[in-house]
């Protein structure tokens, strides 16, 4: 079995870790994995809150965020990796901040950037776990395609009112479907915003908390992810459904690779 040595841990990494250590299935070996992980996480709002403070507070090495918007007063409600003080701040720069508070060991690169298909192509190659917490069907679709390219797993989430959803797509797995699968790019779909809808404050920490523990189930490979599963919760009587996926084999973008060609970009 490896030691703390092998893995690259300090004795005060050791004891800031502890809690991971002593599960069975996590030990040192698991925190190793994490200390060497790269997570790109897209999107620093109310689900980047807490994925972004989770994976920094469990010790993942090097957490990419990439987010184009900047905090604001009626951020606050629920984005918890913000703070008054960070008013007008560009969201990546003040979840770096949220987490250096927490773990100045995680390395964090922030992008003020909106996540395009070209720069998703060049980030999601460099990254083992993409955890997609934007707020529009384009930029999801384009995370997609970029994780179906680069056969990186894809943990998805969203959340407006009282709903929430989410969900690991891994075509890895030669029967999970990817995000296009379940919601086409061509479907009609009215999007809609927390800006004109309202979101209840603790649904994002519920489903961004999900997001961040699939993320780190993957990463250590603990457990069974929720790939091929989506899990809607309706937080007004705080009741979970869970709705079996599969893969599509008409789908243009991940039907495409299986065949050997290139992905089809929405």
């Amino acid at each position: 079995m490896s030691d703390a040595a092998d893995q690259g841990l300090s004795d005060a990494q050791l004891l800031r870790y502890s809690r991971h250590i002593l599960l069975d299935e996590f030990g040192v070996e698991g925190q190793g994995r994490l200390r060497r992980a790269h997570a790109l996480l897209i999107g620093a709002g109310g689900l980047g809150s807490p994925v972004a403070l989770y994976l920094g507070s469990a010790g993942v090495g090097t957490i990419t965020i990439v987010d184009d918007d900047v905090v604001d007063l009626t951020n606050l409600q629920r984005q918890i990796a913000h703070a008054v003080e960070r008013l007008g701040q560009p969201k990546v720069q003040s979840a770096t901040t949220a987490i250096a508070s927490l773990n100045p060991d995680v390395r964090v690169v922030a992008m003020h950037t909106r996540a395009d298909p070209a720069l998703l192509t060049t980030l999601v190659a460099a990254a083992d776990v993409v955890i997609d917490c934007s707020d529009n069907y384009a930029t999801r679709h384009a995370i997609n395609a970029a994780c179906v390219e680069h056969a990186k797993p894809l943990v998805s989430g969203a959340a407006i009112r009282f709903d929430g959803q989410v969900a690991v797509f891994d075509v890895r797995e030669p029967a999970s479907p990817c995000y296009a699968c379940v919601f086409p790019a061509d479907a009609a779909f009215e999007e809609t915003a927390c800006s004109t809808l309202g979101v209840f404050a603790p649904l994002v920490g519920i489903v961004g908390s999900m997001q961040a523990a699939e993320a780190l189930k993957l990463l250590t490979g603990i457990g069974r992810s929720l790939a091929g599963r989506l899990q809607m919760l309706d937080a007004r009587t705080m009741e979970w459904t869970e709705m079996r996926l599969l893969r599509q084999m008409a789908c243009p973008v991940c039907d495409s690779r299986k065949a050997g060609g290139t992905p089809a970009t929405p």
